[in-house]
């Protein structure tokens, strides 16, 4: 059985906009969604007294239907790549542009947010995670810079590009702080035996986040400077 021939960088370029445009399309539909739910329980700005309200089973289909985002999600990035490390590349990158397009649509469609500092649900699973808008972006702003140079690694020119273990260990470490800071309140919330639903934080850790976002760039930043140095490579070979 032959192994399958290498995708030349032009190849990958297109690909990488076609799951673009996949990622923002689908940002789109998650804003709508979004909206709907919002507008049916009158919560259009989250940071408010009983910011998840319970109606009916929608709580239970939303829970699902999260999960079936980040389903989504990596299929797109399976059916892209050829190699493990370029589909997830894919998926990551797509991660955050549907992330960052969806803010981007929320506010012609909701008039929120206001501005990047405003607070927002960013998940449900496995407890509520709350956070200024600016926080997600920036993470997502991490997994575009990341994504794109892993996606290059079914390309036929240069060896594959992967972070070190110790680089991964950092962001590992990273993502761990940046959940304890999304989740801090509602963690508390349940160690005193209050609702979770009930939760509006009263200030955001940013100097720990800081932190976390630092460690969680050094894959990004590897990646970038291990591209540059193949293009170099490829340019004088």
């Amino acid at each position: 059985m032959t192994s399958p021939v290498p995708d030349s960088s032009s190849t990958i370029r297109r690909r990488l906009w076609v799951v673009a445009a996949f990622a923002i399309a689908m940002a789109w539909v998650e804003s709508a969604v979004v909206f709907y739910l919002r507008r049916l329980v009158d919560r259009i700005e989250p940071y408010q007294p009983n910011p998840l309200p319970v109606a009916g089973d929608i709580g239970g289909a939303e829970l699902v239907r999260e999960l079936a985002t980040m389903v989504m999600l990596g299929t797109v990035g399976w059916l892209a790549g050829r190699s493990g490390r370029a589909r997830f590349g894919y998926f990551v990158a797509a991660f955050g542009l549907w992330d960052i397009f969806y803010y981007v649509f929320l506010v012609p469609m909701t008039g929120w947010p206001h501005s990047v500092l405003d607070w927002d649900i960013l998940f449900l699973l496995p407890l509520p995670w709350w956070g200024p808008v600016l926080a997600p972006v920036m993470i997502a702003v991490l997994m575009i810079a990341g994504g794109v140079p892993l996606a290059f690694n079914d390309a036929r020119d240069g060896t594959p590009l992967w972070p070190s273990r110790l680089v991964l260990g950092l962001s590992a470490v990273g993502v761990a702080l940046a959940l304890y800071v999304f989740m801090a309140d509602a963690i508390r919330a349940v160690r005193h035996g209050e609702s979770v639903q009930q939760v509006l934080p009263p200030s955001f850790n940013w100097p720990l986040f800081l932190v976390a976002w630092a460690l969680m760039a050094a894959p990004a930043v590897t990646l970038l400077q291990q591209s540059r140095a193949r293009r170099v490579l490829t340019k004088s070979a």
